[in-house]
């Protein structure tokens, strides 16, 4: 038995399609075949060389997969059985340093990984980017029956990533209600699921911002709930920041979710929120260049800055659990999803760096 996997090659030279022989499971590991696995910003950054990535290596860190074969009373302890939909989770914090023995592994300053395995070594298939991927049984998430792993995939790694940033917020003792006005920066996968979760759990108003005057994106987001979308090509940065700083009687915005990467949308959601107010940072993952801010809007705002960068296995099942509550969103996180074969995989990462699709996913 083969499997198609798609190797990265190294930043600016496109993915080769390698077939690699599927071997006996590692005790201690399970064997998932693909259902879905996304292409996540994270990659595209390896993709340009914005983030360093080893190569020749298989990417990818948002398998959703079918566990088909492991050690079952092995499995059992995990709560697994052959035949159960997972999620594989790359992270592997080390448990010894002071951030992991204080409750805080998402952010572990010797955090290993499952995908770092060498492809020139059996069992090769580490990654995302797979039809067959292997992963400690320690590092798999079960799929409740109930949801759609598709879906689940389509958010597998924003997900999770929305969920530990907005767990730290409320370790800051900042909680979500009714008349808490919210702003997303950015309409990727990461400011998507931010608009759907913000509004799920009962935020009144969620505004969103996008660089851009893409209609399509702007209905997107509507169509996700965004109460109004602010396009800074086509209001102009001065109207926008006006708009939203007149909230609350022109005190500013209570939380803005920065989702879009840029280095410029930081500065705009620095002045856009009121004194107290929380701006939560996971989208600025890569060295995309620096910006001038005033430090003293910090200081005179008291301005609470949040910067979330990893997550753990809670926060995957923590998303888990979201969706099982929201069963209603499935169809809304379908329709952001565009499948290729794993073959395609540099179709499928132009039309990602494109911003053709919302979400790309590989399938079989």
């Amino acid at each position: 038995m083969k499997a198609t996997a798609a190797v990265f090659e190294g930043a600016g030279n496109p993915f080769s399609v390698r077939m690699f022989e599927v071997t006996d499971t590692p005790r201690g590991y399970g064997r998932s075949e693909l259902i879905a696995s996304g292409i996540c910003g994270t990659d595209i950054h390896m993709v340009d060389g914005t983030l360093s990535a080893p190569a020749p290596s298989i990417i990818g860190h948002e398998f959703v997969g079918k566990l088909v074969d492991c050690d079952a009373e092995e499995a059992e302890k995990y709560g697994l059985s052959i035949g159960d939909n997972v999620i594989a989770d790359i992270a592997v914090p080390c448990g010894e340093c002071l951030l992991c023995k204080t409750g805080d592994e998402a952010n572990c300053v010797n955090m290993g990984v499952t995908n770092g395995g060498s492809i020139e070594e059996a069992p090769y298939l580490w990654g995302g980017y797979t039809e067959v991927n292997y992963t400690p049984l320690s590092n798999l998430v079960k799929i409740p029956a109930s949801l759609n792993p598709t879906a689940v995939a389509a958010f597998a790694c924003p997900g999770p990533t929305a969920m530990h940033a907005f767990k730290l917020a409320e370790r800051a003792n900042i909680r979500l209600f009714s008349e808490t006005v919210a702003v997303v920066q950015g309409l990727g996968p990461v400011g998507c699921y931010a608009i759907l979760y913000l509004k799920a759990m009962g935020v009144d108003r969620v505004y969103a911002v996008l660089a851009s005057n893409n209609e399509k994106k702007i209905s997107l987001a509507r169509a996700l709930g965004a109460d109004e979308v602010f396009s800074l090509a086509r209001d102009g940065e001065e109207a926008v920041t006006a708009r939203l700083s007149s909230e609350h009687g022109g005190l500013g915005v209570d939380l803005v979710y920065e989702a879009s990467g840029s280095p410029k949308a930081v500065p705009l959601g620095m002045n856009i929120l009121r004194n107290r107010g929380i701006y939560l940072v996971p989208g600025q993952y890569s060295a995309a260049g620096a910006v001038a801010i005033h430090p003293e809007t910090i200081t005179f705002k008291a301005i609470q800055i949040i910067g979330s960068s990893q997550y753990d296995m809670d926060d995957v099942r923590a998303y888990l659990a979201f969706l099982e509550q929201h069963m209603e969103l499935e169809e809304k996180i379908l329709a952001l999803a565009s499948t290729y074969p794993v073959a395609k995989i540099n179709e499928a990462v132009a039309d990602a760096k494109a911003g053709k699709n919302i979400k790309t996913l590989l399938t079989k």
